[in-house]
């Protein structure tokens, strides 16, 4: 059963019409004129418990927007939204008992109150039980090593240790339902490593279904089994991350190592041949190729012929890359973060 219903969801914003000219200005004190944009348009899917969804596209494609018809905080204009088999924004209280939400830019600590008072304000503003409460912060405290801050006034802490904070209050009352809106933002990769990994361990334990909105691909490849693409409101994609790489590139790229070259002339002959060779990291090179014009045995068996190889493996490339050639055949994006 689907813990998360959207059916022919339409959002429409009334904007008001900028004039540029003095007496088009003063004119317009008096009668403003408006036009209708349409931010989320005829958009359908559902999201079964305990999935790890990425909810993506460029700004002004309509993420924020959904995002905020979830949780109760917008209206839809029309359509159907059912979260856990209700109206989020008819029993918006209900619902935000069964949820939590980490935007990176946006904090729901309180600065001057140390981690541990913080606790103690959402516990009663979520009515937790104490056993739970217990259990809750302790694990958290515990997997996320809060220990060394959890005294410490929020305004004292570092941005990991601010996010760490963000994610144990985000969870402390067991929702159901996580919406993360660049989670990782400005944090240093060994942390966004740290909370990758944090999320999924929460989605296996406790079955907690994450819906992600982030700029950032190595977020989704990392944290995301299915993605969903929107774009000036539409759905363009929706579907395993795999299947996405797969089935939108033309392009594969192989990894490999190897002891010798049998050659110097290795980059103008492979490139001959329509294959770009580029230098990785630890020596290791990437040969990347068409895949309607080779298949993967072609390409290493040239390869062979020009380098001792030692180890390769089979790549798609990077969601990003995907992502940039997709966008750059429409022209240049741009907009609100609708």
């Amino acid at each position: 059963m689907a813990i998360i219903e959207v059916k022919n969801l339409y959002k429409e914003f009334k904007v008001y019409k900028r004039n540029s000219g003095f007496f088009d200005t003063v004119k317009s004190l008096f009668h403003r004129e408006f036009e209708i944009k349409r931010a989320v348009e005829d958009v359908s899917f559902s999201v079964a418990k305990g999935e790890l969804v990425g909810y993506i596209g460029p700004n002004g494609a309509g993420k924020s927007t959904t995002i905020k018809i979830l949780t109760g905080i917008l209206y839809p204009t029309s359509g159907e939204v059912l979260v856990r088999g209700i109206v989020p924004q008819k029993n918006r209280k209900e619902n935000a008992m069964h949820i939590g939400v980490v935007f990176g830019q946006r904090s729901q600590l309180y600065w001057d109150l140390p981690m541990i008072d913080t606790f103690d304000l959402y516990k009663k503003m979520y009515k937790i039980d104490d056993k739970i409460f217990k259990q809750n912060v302790d694990f958290y405290t515990d997997i996320l090593d809060m220990g060394e801050f959890i005294n410490r006034p929020i305004r004292q802490l570092s941005l990991g240790q601010k996010m760490r904070a963000e994610f144990s209050i985000a969870l402390l009352h067991n929702p159901d339902i996580l919406y993360l809106d660049e989670p990782t933002i400005g944090l240093d990769v060994l942390t966004k490593k740290r909370i990758r990994e944090f999320i999924r361990q929460i989605n296996k334990e406790r079955q907690t279904t994450v819906i992600l909105t982030t700029h950032d691909m190595d977020d989704i490849e990392q944290i995301c089994d299915r993605l969903i693409l929107i774009d000036k409101g539409k759905i363009l994609y929706d579907g395993k991350v795999e299947e996405f790489k797969t089935n939108f590139s033309e392009e594969s790229i192989i990894e490999f190592s190897y002891g010798q070259k049998y050659g110097s002339d290795d980059k103008d002959i492979l490139e001959v041949e329509g294959i770009k060779l580029s230098d990785g990291e630890n020596s290791k090179k990437y040969a990347s190729f068409n895949k309607k014009q080779y298949t993967a045995a072609q390409v290493i068996r040239m390869l062979m012929g020009i380098y001792d190889i030692i180890d390769f493996s089979i790549k798609d490339p990077k969601i990003e890359d995907i992502l940039i050639k997709m966008y750059t055949t429409v022209g240049n994006r741009g907009g609100d973060n609708q």
